[in-house]
């Protein structure tokens, strides 16, 4: 099955979400103003489909700026957005908020504001400065969540906690840190980053990637393993990459690939939908540069059942969007 590369343009964090037959989609848009909401049969279709709108930012206050990385999920019964947001004024002070649609029906029924994430009773840190990228799974009957969250310094440290959940909206335990940027690869470009998690169970095994570093070319992925035998809450369940699993290839146009999610395609095959730009230079602030695009991947999986990204020049720029993006390369 061929896949279309982009799938999505101008859609940064994209998340793609398989139900019942169906694929739901959803990713930052450039204007940080919105959550949108596509639907399709097909992973292809998605690039044709068109998107609703569902909720717009407010006008000031809570959830008024820099609507980022929505994240939708049918979980205990309903479906949720996850998304982050900052404030009017207060543009930095971001944290994660969630939708919950009032049907079953997301890209026809309404959604109404739940407010933002709660810590469990006891936990005096989570979600009490910049946090973002919230993400949850199943595992045996336990709802967890994944999230970044930024400690101490100027520009402040971004870790990774986890937590099982109690409600689509609150935590059940406290925080446990999951990661935190311990090598150079996490640590370029000015930014000290462990971000965008996304979890994949395989034979026994349970993977969390991540992206780390500054979002310009420096961006990258990493990623954890654990034994789906272990106890997720206890960190020395978990253990890291030494080295990044997917990074820039100058030689494939691929500029700071990460944020990924994970997903079954038309064929039931395992892939990633991950963003990344075509050209390197970025003018002023990257915050203002919307050619991050939602492509797919296809994976492969090592001896040890680990998840492999490899980027493959035949499934790359093959899109009706190509002249758009031959221009950005080009340029």
């Amino acid at each position: 099955m061929q896949y279309l590369s982009p799938l999505v343009l101008q859609r940064a964090d994209p998340y793609l979400y398989k139900f019942n037959k169906k694929y739901y989609f959803t990713g930052t848009c450039p204007d940080y103003d919105r959550i949108e909401l596509r639907c399709a049969d097909t992973i292809n279709g998605i690039a044709t489909a068109t998107p609703r709108t569902i909720w717009m930012r407010h006008n000031t206050g809570k959830m008024a700026s820099h609507i980022w990385a929505p994240e939708i999920h049918y979980i205990m019964g309903k479906w949720v957005i996850y998304f982050a947001a900052g404030e009017l004024p207060g543009i930095w002070d971001i944290r994660p908020y969630a939708l919950i649609c009032e049907g079953d029906d997301p890209m026809e029924d309404s959604w109404i504001e739940a407010g933002m994430m709660q810590a469990a009773e006891g936990d005096p840190y989570s979600f009490t400065d910049f946090s973002l990228d919230m993400t949850v799974f199943e595992h045996r009957g336990k709802w967890y969540t994944i999230w970044a969250q930024k400690v101490g310094t100027v520009n402040g440290i971004s870790n990774l906690y986890i937590a099982e959940l109690e409600t689509p909206v609150k935590l059940r335990t406290v925080q446990v840190l999951l990661t935190t940027p311990d090598y150079d690869w996490e640590r370029d470009g000015g930014f000290w980053v462990n971000e965008g998690p996304a979890v994949l169970k395989h034979h026994g095994k349970i993977f969390v990637t991540f992206s780390a570093s500054a979002t310009g070319a420096c961006y990258c992925m990493g990623m954890l393993t654990a034994d789906l035998n272990s106890d997720l809450l206890d960190p020395l369940s978990w253990r890291k990459s030494r080295y990044p699993v997917l990074q820039t290839d100058e030689t494939l146009k691929v500029y700071g690939p990460g944020h990924n999610c994970f997903v079954r395609g038309d064929e039931n095959e395992h892939l990633t939908l991950l963003h990344f730009r075509s050209y390197e230079k970025i003018t002023g602030d990257p915050l203002n540069d919307h050619n991050r695009h939602a492509h797919v991947m296809k994976l492969s999986f090592d001896e040890n059942d680990a998840p492999v990204f490899k980027l493959n020049p035949d499934e790359l720029y093959n899109t009706p969007f190509i002249n758009e993006i031959q221009k950005n390369i080009n340029d």
